[in-house]
């Protein structure tokens, strides 16, 4: 079982040094056999345009900006948004900054369709909105690249899972601390200690 999130030695980061016994780096094999996907024609020009991104815009550009530089290396036209209610606002912004970039872009709201849930098996207490409904939405209208703006947990995966296009997040929802999540790993030891520990 790798455990890279407890490591302390990075020996990865630092490109060599002691590996700790349950390391991945310890099969080179397995990342010279995996290397070859970053090859295929289906993946090489997406992974290279990610890392001249990441380059171009470390710590200068916000994520939207990033995305904006993204899609246009990639040559892309037309792009999905799928979106949650309770970031409408937001998502009219994106909308609007992606259109004026000369992007056409394709929205669906999570509500749509209207499908009363109990109709997917989903008890009355726990009403949920499965996200398969905005993948295939954006599906039937070819987009070339999908953005995830705040769709709940879970909802999110569904979307990712039927998405035919790639997808990249920009937002996820957290309603307590105003979608950042990361607040909550940064005060797990202080002010979310009680409500953290399992």
């Amino acid at each position: 079982m790798y455990t890279c999130a407890s490591c302390t030695l990075r020996s990865c980061q630092k490109g060599g040094g002691d590996l700790p016994r349950n390391c991945p780096m310890r099969d080179p094999e397995f990342f010279d056999r995996l290397l070859e996907r970053y090859w295929s024609e289906e993946n090489h020009d997406f992974f290279v345009t990610s890392a001249a991104i990441e380059s171009a815009g470390y710590c200068r550009w916000p994520r939207l900006k990033e995305i904006v530089e993204f899609s246009r290396s990639m040559h892309y036209q037309k792009l999905g948004l799928a979106f949650c209610a309770a970031l409408k606002k937001e998502a009219a912004v994106v909308e609007r900054v992606l259109r004026n970039n000369g992007f056409q872009v394709v929205s669906v709201i999570c509500k749509t369709g209207g499908l009363d849930k109990s109709r997917a098996g989903v008890p009355e207490e726990c009403k949920l909105q499965p996200g398969q409904f905005e993948a295939e939405l954006l599906n039937s209208q070819d987009t070339q690249f999908n953005i995830c703006l705040g769709l709940c947990v879970g909802h999110d995966s569904l979307f990712y899972q039927y998405s035919k296009a790639l997808v990249t997040t920009l937002v996820v929802k957290d309603r307590v601390l105003a979608h950042n999540p990361v607040g909550a790993i940064h005060y797990a030891d202080t002010y979310f200690k009680d409500l953290l520990k399992g």
